[in-house]
């Protein structure tokens, strides 16, 4: 006799793979496997949080580049976007091949951490090919926050960079929308399936809630986006239940 199950929910994944990352004339990339960059609106994004950031820079690292010095990193962020329902159901498209760091760092030098910074030379403060972080062919795409003196400590000086940074990946989003489905380099489908008479399982995990480069961002407007999300500090410290294609969405945002 077939297993009864119960299910709550299909989230569906396609990826477009991207193996040309260079500067152009403006933020676009396309299902061709090209991704361009441009730091015309770096000064704008700036001077939107002018109270908290001093200015950005922005570099391309390829993969054979790894060998730099980088300011304490904060994030490794996948470009991804919602294209239907809500983050945990339906379709999100995100880009292989390609992943944003953001860094951060004060104008007297004080780098963006809580208890332990991770500025240094790239290639000995990142374990490649493990979850969350870039695969050592990847090209990484360096979004560098020099925030005023005293907000690489604070909380709100933090959420800033992280914010504008959100902002620009948002152009990259946007345009990804419109993808054509069927450019797809890779398609993964999850289904949150509950099995009556079966046991419940339930995994635990313990996330960061002190403050400053120490906080967890929950239910962002995209995934693994910050702008919409929720500090787990704002919330209490309190326990949140999120389904396993939520989490799989991108529904978590570490502001480490």
């Amino acid at each position: 006799m077939p297993e009864k199950t119960i299910d709550h929910g299909r989230l569906e994944i396609k990826c477009f793979h991207i193996d040309d990352v260079d500067f152009g004339e403006k933020n676009e990339v396309d299902t061709h496997g090209k991704l361009r960059v441009c730091k015309d609106m770096l000064q704008k994004l700036a001077e939107e949080k002018s109270e908290f950031i001093d200015h950005i820079d922005l570099q391309v690292i390829q993969p054979d580049d790894h060998d730099r010095f980088t300011n304490t990193i904060m994030d490794f962020i996948p470009i991804s976007t919602k294209v239907l329902g809500a983050i945990g159901t339906g379709v999100t498209y995100t880009l292989t091949g390609v992943y944003f760091m953001l860094t951060g760092v004060d104008t007297e030098g004080i780098q963006a951490h809580e208890f332990g910074s991770s500025e240094g030379n790239l290639q000995e403060q990142v374990i490649f090919d493990r979850p969350s972080t870039p695969k050592t062919g990847d090209v990484i795409i360096s979004f560098d926050v020099t925030m005023k003196a005293g907000m690489s400590e604070e909380r709100r000086g933090c959420y800033a960079a992280h914010e504008v940074c959100d902002k620009f990946i948002q152009e990259f989003r946007n345009q990804m929308k419109h993808f054509n489905a069927n450019d797809c380099t890779e398609k993964h489908v999850y289904h949150d399936v509950e099995r009556p008479g079966r046991k419940k399982i339930v995994i635990i995990r313990q996330v960061a809630g002190q403050g400053a480069m120490y906080d967890m961002y929950l239910f962002p407007d995209e995934p693994s986006g910050a702008i919409g999300g929720k500090s787990i500090i704002d919330m209490g410290n309190m326990p949140v239940i999120v389904t396993p294609n939520e989490y799989r969405d991108g529904i978590l945002r570490s502001m480490q």
